[in-house]
């Protein structure tokens, strides 16, 4: 019963939200409330991927998210509605997520010390933190089982037999779980192959 009461609390925590219909990104573009608040659903978990690769601390890409929110609010109007979003909302997030960096360097530090990195100009460059986007978008359309597997095994490194213990599940079926994410997920980035292929060379 533990595990069973485990399992349905893991997979209510991760349950996705569908991707974004045109009348949702129109609706978002005029300033309708209920549309920002599925775009901040839907996009919020790769939006904190990329914060979060930017200045390297959790609460301080949380707050860049906020701030990219806010900025993404009031600038909808400028969103082409036929376009896809996620561009849109990468390039404020990072902007957001420099800017946060900054901000705290100027209050911790008067003289800041030479050398020190600035994410603009150091940090991941945009192909990385675009790539750390699409993975990130790539979980969350993994459906839940799936998911929750990947997550154990590559987020907090648990082997088959723990994540089997975890969910409550036969090893057997977090082998087969965890094949199927990997198809899924090699079908979902494959367009990030041509492009790692090049930078590789």
């Amino acid at each position: 019963m533990a595990n069973s009461a485990g399992r349905s609390r893991l997979e209510v925590a991760v349950v996705p939200e569908p991707a974004l219909d045109p009348d949702t990104l129109r609706r978002f573009a005029a300033g309708d409330e209920s549309a920002f608040s599925a775009v901040y659903r839907r996009y919020a978990r790769p939006m904190f991927t990329v914060a979060l690769q930017v200045v390297g601390r959790p609460e301080l890409a949380a707050d860049a998210v906020q701030q990219a929110f806010v900025q993404a609010w009031r600038a909808a109007p400028s969103y082409a509605a036929e376009s896809d979003i996620a561009p849109w909302l990468f390039t404020i997030t990072r902007r957001a997520a420099i800017d946060a960096w900054r901000k705290e360097r100027r209050h911790a530090v008067v003289d800041p010390p030479e050398g020190l990195a600035d994410p603009a100009t150091d940090g991941p460059s945009l192909e990385r933190s675009w790539e750390a986007w699409q993975i990130r978008k790539a979980l969350d359309e993994l459906p839940v089982d799936e998911r929750a597997v990947v997550r154990l095994a590559y987020v907090e490194g648990l082997t088959h037999s723990e994540t089997a213990d975890r969910l409550g599940i036969p090893i057997g079926t977090v082998k087969s779980r965890t094949y199927r994410a990997y198809r899924r997920l090699s079908e979902l980035l494959a367009h990030l192959a041509p492009y790692n292929n090049e930078r590789g060379r």
